[in-house]
């Protein structure tokens, strides 16, 4: 039985080694007055990020938004930056996305003009 136990534990403590840096829950920046908690997971070949809580300056509240896909097919193209694509909610459109991460620290950019005009947010990591 202790035997098991100790290799569970070490499967887990090697999966969490193994993860991406871009998974698990970040914090967004707050934008229109809101601000979510963004969980980024493996979709297919990428990594996609859906809301999973939203606050305002009146605390949690349920926005439309929740379950929806805000970062989308994002793939890594060196150590610690992503290409894919973003949604911003408050005006529904989506941009040409850039992830850059380096520990805790996301720097998230909705571009367009082919990359050359970015609007950029800091997010920070709440777990993985």
């Amino acid at each position: 039985m202790k035997t098991k136990l100790m290799a569970l534990a070490f499967g887990l403590l090697a999966g969490a080694a193994g993860a991406d840096p871009i998974e698990g829950v970040w914090q967004t920046q707050a934008d229109d007055g809101a601000f979510a908690m963004v969980e980024i997971a493996p979709c297919g070949g990428a990594y996609c990020g859906h809301i999973r809580r939203t606050f305002n300056d009146t605390g949690e509240y349920q926005s439309e938004n929740i379950g929806k896909m805000l970062v989308i097919d994002m793939v890594p193209v060196s150590e610690g930056e992503y290409e894919g694509k973003v949604w911003r909610p408050s005006n529904d459109k989506i941009y040409i996305g850039k992830i850059s991460i380096d520990g805790t620290d996301m720097r998230l950019r909705g571009c367009v003009a082919g990359g050359l005009l970015c609007s950029s947010q800091r997010w920070v990591k709440l777990g993985g």
